[in-house]
């Protein structure tokens, strides 16, 4: 491959590229203005006034990260259009999120997500949970940006530093002044910006390749549509078990209790958008998808002769995807630098939401435990004051990044390692009534030590090839330097045993696990070490069935007790599955809730201090105990929050407000 076929930025691209950053900070700039008067407590919840739409928009964006942007058309051109599989996945993730997790978040009332499991559990299991996603997140996010800053200078000329800087000042700047309103709008126009730069490669891409049929017919000559393998061996690297099945834990982790995730669905004005913003954000996920899928082939049907990676024309594999834009749009001024503010409007999006994020999870879980009696001046200070430092920390890991060498990609799979175990705590709080606070930190203790076992083992043993399975490269087309001779590619080393190396049972087994199961692995030791802990723990109270026949004995399950006592939690905290198989009995139903008291009903006369109206505007404000204005509705027309918070809910009369 000819290097000099490949430009570089010329001054419209930088140009396209400088619009993204001004219009993301105008974005930020106005709603400071506008929004100046306004409590601190919107600053970070936008007020609990916003829309599915662009909330929706928001959710996409950030969850389609430049990694995404990069490295998912790579691995397509690499390893097929399994991928495309993702989007079973999605579905199964964003159902899950919407009717499982969304409701019990936006019914408690909670702006930190991690403020769920103080109320669930104790304050303990909450402080370990809030520095695992702190820790995580800013080392997650560092990668984010020196990632694809990286793949892009070393492809496209651009500069390294100044594209690391100016997303964390940027970033900062937009969501220090706007708050999460200019988060999520601002995403909202990332978004489009993503969609318009994908469509650009696939409209010319498609051009310089004959034609969509004839991309279609290469894909299929180089088996890269090849995309249902049922094989169930969990070391497989792509099959459709390990991404159905282990991408749902892995995406789930980091989406369905993720405070970035969560804390955009609870700033919807009613439950019903916030569900509205996550299957509209489905429809986002899928549209991303397919366009990351169909670049990926159109990519691998323009080097289907002559491998750019293979041929050293780029030194890794997230540099394909620039290195192909440059050679189909180096030529149209600006266009090149429309991609890349496609893949740092992914970046730009994720970061922010990461800064947001992190913000409040800091001031809910440990500014306002240690400062109770703060004024709202004070507050918004404060608030502004976190997203300066965590917009600093990011920035200052992207640095860091540079200087990790390998551990770059260990540091990418922490985000999996850590949401395993973080959904199985959740799951354990909301599935399962019978979790105590010591079934909870034991589980979450348990599932942390072995998905890091897996992953860092990983790490250090990689999985053979026989286990990722990369498909055939050529190069048979190229010219090689100081050769007038076409060279092929050597076959993938899977096909002959001979090559594979001696390693010990550990390393070609539990090492070599599917880096999509990490999730999996931590969510089943956190929920199966939780449960049983608890069962340990808490088994002085328990629920006893009548006898069905007159003379023979009734039957008593331990129920779980611990250091949470059944009757003390809040039936609104759950919602547990193994209702739903219960359903034809009232009393199997009790033994489910395992002594949560949820048969006594409150007056229908809805008393103020959990009543709200479905849809609609309010008509009277209250304040609660943390100073949080709450909109409520007379009785009339009106439902319980406790009621509406599972099937067949009655609970225990609770007058406090949360």
């Amino acid at each position: 491959m000819d290097d000099e076929r490949v430009g570089t930025f010329v001054s419209w691209d930088y140009v396209v590229f400088a619009c993204l950053f001004a219009v993301s900070s105008g974005i930020g700039v106005f709603f400071a203005v506008k929004e100046r008067k306004n409590p601190s407590s919107e600053f970070l919840v936008g007020g609990r006034q916003m829309t599915c739409g662009p909330v929706a928009l928001s959710l996409t964006a950030s969850f389609m990260s430049a990694v995404t942007v990069l490295g998912a058309p790579s691995d397509v051109y690499r390893s097929g259009g399994s991928f495309v599989l993702f989007g079973v996945a999605y579905t199964f993730v964003v159902i899950a999120t919407a009717e499982l997790f969304v409701p019990v978040f936006y019914r408690s009332g909670i702006t930190s997500t991690y403020e769920y499991l103080e109320r669930r559990f104790c304050k303990g299991v909450r402080m370990a949970a809030t520095l695992i996603y702190i820790l995580q997140t800013i080392l997650y996010t560092g990668v984010v940006v020196y990632a694809p800053a990286l793949a892009l200078n070393q492809v496209t000329g651009f500069n390294l530093w100044g594209s690391i800087f100016a997303t964390g000042v940027v970033c900062t700047f937009y969501c220090t002044l706007g708050g999460l309103k200019a988060v999520v709008w601002t995403d909202a126009f990332q978004m489009v910006v993503m969609v318009v730069g994908f469509m650009t490669v696939l409209v010319q891409g498609t051009r310089k390749t004959g034609g969509a049929a004839s991309v279609w017919e290469v894909a299929k000559n180089g088996n890269r549509l090849d995309i249902f393998d049922f094989d169930p061996d969990p070391l497989r690297r792509h099959t459709f078990w390990t991404i159905s099945i282990g991408g749902t834990f892995t995406w789930l982790g980091i989406y369905g209790v993720n405070q970035s995730t969560i804390q955009r669905c609870i700033s919807c004005k009613t439950e019903t958008h916030a569900k509205l913003a996550l299957y509209f954000n489905l429809l986002g996920l899928l549209v991303i998808l397919v366009c990351a899928v169909f670049s990926g082939l159109i990519m691998y049907a323009f080097y289907a002769n002559c491998d750019p990676w293979t041929a050293q024309s780029v030194t890794a594999p997230d540099q394909l995807m620039p290195y192909f834009v440059m050679e189909i749009l180096g030529g149209y001024p600006g266009l090149p630098g429309l991609f890349v503010a496609c893949a740092f409007s992914g970046t730009l999006s994720t970061v922010a939401a990461s800064i947001n994020a992190l913000a409040t999870v800091t001031y809910e879980d440990f500014v306002k435990q240690c400062c109770t009696n703060l004024s709202n001046k004070a507050s918004g200070w404060i608030s502004k004051g976190l997203c300066i430092v965590f917009g600093v920390a990011c920035t200052t890991m992207a640095v860091a990044a540079s200087y990790m060498g390998g551990i770059v990609q260990a540091a990418l799979s922490i985000h999996g390692m850590c949401g395993g175990p973080m959904l199985g705590l959740f799951s354990l709080g909301i599935v399962f009534p019978w979790t105590n606070s010591m079934g909870a930190a034991g589980g979450l203790t348990v599932g942390i030590a072995l998905s890091f076992w897996a992953g860092v083992g990983a790490f250090i043993y990689p999985a053979l090839d026989i286990n990722t399975r990369p498909l055939s490269l050529s190069i048979e087309g190229c010219l090689q330097p100081n050769s007038s001779d076409p060279t092929t590619s050597v076959p993938p080393s899977y096909l002959d045993p001979t090559a594979l190396p001696s390693r010990s049972s550990l390393a070609d087994h539990w090492y070599s696990m599917s880096y999509l199961y990490y999730s999996a692995v931590g969510f089943l030791a956190t929920v199966t070490a939780g449960l049983l802990i608890s069962f340990i723990t808490g088994s002085t109270h328990t629920v006893c069935l009548p006898a069905k026949v007159q003379h023979t004995p009734s039957v008593c399950l331990p129920a779980c007790k611990g250091h949470t006592r059944s009757r003390d939690v809040k039936p609104w905290l759950l919602r547990p599955v193994c209702n739903l198989f219960c359903f034809w009995s009232k009393k199997y139903k009790k033994m489910c809730w395992c002594g949560v008291n949820h048969e006594l009903k409150q007056d229908m006369e809805c008393p103020d201090a959990d009543t709200v109206k479905d849809e609609g505007p309010f008509v009277k404000e209250d304040i609660g105990r943390k100073g949080m204005k709450r909109k409520i509705q007379p009785a009339k027309n009106c439902y319980n929050l406790q009621e509406k918070a599972h099937d067949n809910a009655g609970f225990t009369e609770d007058t406090k407000p949360f």
